[in-house]
């Protein structure tokens, strides 16, 4: 039967919505997206008709939504009687027969294109003329799985987040054959299940993996590389960026051979490089590592399908060996604005003595009232005592010159993001700091080693990114030159621990960490905006809803500031040569009309004059 059969839909996009109620809903594939499906589907009161062939997966759905209400239950949000309702409405088969009276068939097998074509091909014989068939597909083509159906009018996608019971992001596929009327039906019945749903168009990734799986791709290859650790490449993001998970743990989670078939079909559609699947993702698939479901991936866990992870070769040593570092007890900051404030008092509330040199001595008094303030706002909310910052004030010496860093054991700089100011700067400590002074600078985007050679003592220099603002921030990027002793190294580290920042290490390339992984993701939802892909509302909530992102994209643009975000897209390119790194041309526009974010009240959004 062709798409002739339902006129209703192809040629009526006005037709009542409320027509599709879509009470009952099959689900084809009751593995862990599946059933998490069913389960928000029976709870939300719809007949659930689960298909899967391997009549253990089937058990295993059954009992999983028995043991999840049986937790509603006790947790009293549900009653007995209800419970008892909805495992009445989910009932599952083995064959495809099963799904011949439902409204909505949303199939959730494995990302195989000839799988699924199979699975629709069956369908198409099996429906009612006026069931809609959506796949649960972030990989491959909705729009080609419809031109091989026989109603492609009724096929869209509908893209869940795992786990489907706890997230609230769905995205709604239409492909160029879809009938308005069914993306209607479906996007009303995400609302009803008590869902946030954004409509897409059809291409690779959607919104949410589309960002999500660059990045993530971008630290497997950072990981291969061996530029940092595992651990420090994840703890880096989750304490720099305030994510859930860090990216090469999300991908053990979601799965690495899952990881690579969205890539490669993000590449195929792309051919952007950053979408190239780094090797490493080839080569643990190939092996079987394929995360957590494995017992081992990136890293290595307790059993399969288990979330503890375990020692294994690759686990860091404890510091045994580790050179000695210098002893530590004043510190000088260089700097009078917002982050030389926050390190100067993380350094004070930890019991160093604290020189605050600006360029005069009244920004520096200027920039101790500012933590004054701070530190009061800390003793309103109980979070320390009026004694502790008493004392952490009066660790804190104003001076307006660089000459009075003279015995200060460590000197970190934290002035405007341009190397020749850095270099000038430090060519003066240089002249002014004692013989085994550690030298330091907060740089996040400029070579350390450019500092480290305005000095006669470059083995004395190591780069300390501070986050803002740094008295929340828990994360401290280390950053060693080629130059840069063992002691040095050893010195920060122990620094860091008094402090009680936690510090990652890395190498001296641009961005670093942190920086090399998200402003790229950040460039790219630019490039999202600019095709006319989505916009920024469906782009942010996207992220928050469905990466667990605490900002979205454009959020963060606009606090950190456009012309910020353009100088370091623009160190990346310079320094890695990548075409897909190159600055979306909507933020060099937006740049160069003044719209900078929300300092100048205007960015990717507007914002009220304060």
């Amino acid at each position: 039967m062709g798409p002739q059969s339902t006129p209703d839909l192809a040629t009526d996009p006005s037709a009542e919505v409320t027509s599709l109620s879509l009470s009952t809903v099959a689900v084809v594939g009751l593995g862990t997206m599946g059933t998490g499906i069913a389960e928000v589907l029976a709870r939300a009161g719809r007949e659930v008709i689960g298909i899967d062939t391997d009549e253990a997966a089937a058990r295993h759905a059954v009992a999983a939504l028995e043991t999840a209400t049986a937790r509603a239950v006790q947790r009293e949000r549900i009653t007995e009687r209800e419970r008892q309702d909805v495992l009445a409405r989910f009932r599952t088969f083995s064959d495809l027969q099963a799904a011949a009276d439902a409204d909505l068939v949303i199939e959730v097998v494995p990302e195989n294109y000839d799988l699924k074509r199979q699975v629709f091909a069956e369908l198409d014989t099996v429906v009612r003329p006026d069931a809609i068939l959506a796949t649960g597909t972030n990989a491959l083509s909705v729009t080609r799985l419809a031109a091989d159906s026989q109603r492609p009018e009724r096929v869209l996608g509908v893209h869940f987040f795992n786990p489907a019971p706890a997230m609230k992001l769905v995205e709604v596929v239409s492909s160029v054959l879809t009938a308005p009327t069914a993306v209607a039906a479906v996007t009303q019945l995400a609302r009803d299940l008590g869902k946030d749903p954004i409509a897409v168009g059809d291409r690779p990734g959607f919104v949410a993996d589309g960002l999500l799986f660059g990045y993530l791709n971008q630290a497997a290859a950072m990981y291969e590389s061996r530029y940092a650790t595992r651990e420090d490449i994840d703890a880096a993001m989750r304490l720099g960026c305030g994510l859930p998970m860090g990216p090469l743990a999300l991908l053990d989670l979601i799965g690495v051979d899952t990881a690579r078939t969205v890539l490669e079909a993000m590449y195929a559609e792309s051919h952007d490089r950053l979408h190239a699947p780094a090797p490493i993702l080839g080569q643990l698939a190939e092996a079987g590592l394929t995360g957590r479901k494995a017992g081992r991936g990136f890293y290595t866990y307790e059993a399969p399908d288990s979330a503890t992870v375990v020692p294994d070769a690759e686990t860091p040593a404890a510091a045994a060996g580790q050179a000695a570092g210098r002893t530590v007890r004043s510190v000088g900051v260089a700097g009078s604005g917002t982050m030389a404030s926050g390190i100067a008092e993380v350094f004070a509330k930890a019991g160093y003595e604290v020189v605050l040199a600006a360029r005069s001595p009244e920004k520096a008094e200027k920039a101790k009232a500012r933590i004054a303030k701070s530190l009061g706002r800390s003793v309103d909310k109980g979070r320390m005592t009026s004694e502790a910052r008493d004392a952490a004030l009066a660790a804190i010496t104003p001076a307006g010159s660089l000459d009075a860093f003279a015995d200060v054991d460590l000197a970190v700089e934290a002035v405007a993001e341009d190397l020749g100011i850095k270099q000038q700067l430090f060519a003066t400590l240089d002249k002014v700091c004692k013989p085994g002074a550690v030298l330091a600078t907060t740089t996040s985007s400029l070579p350390v080693v450019a500092c480290a050679r305005a000095t006669s003592r470059p083995q004395d220099v190591i780069g300390m990114h501070f986050f803002n603002p740094a008295p929340a921030m828990k994360l401290v990027e280390v950053v060693r030159t080629v130059l840069t002793a063992d002691e040095v190294h050893a010195t920060v580290r122990a620094v860091c621990a008094k402090v009680r920042k936690h510090a990652v290490d890395c190498g001296d390339r641009a961005g670093f960490i942190v920086n090399a992984l998200l402003f790229p993701y950040l460039n790219n939802a630019i490039k999202m905006v600019q095709e006319h892909y989505a916009s920024l509302d469906d782009i942010d909530a996207a992220m928050k809803l469905g990466g667990g992102y605490p900002m979205g994209p454009f959020e963060l643009l606009d606090v950190v500031g456009l012309d910020v975000s353009l100088a370091i897209e623009k160190v990346l390119h310079a320094e890695f040569r990548d075409p897909g790194l190159a600055p979306a041309p909507l933020l060099e526009h937006l740049v160069a009309a003044g719209c900078l974010g929300r300092k100048t009240g205007r960015g990717f959004r507007e914002y009220a004059k304060r």
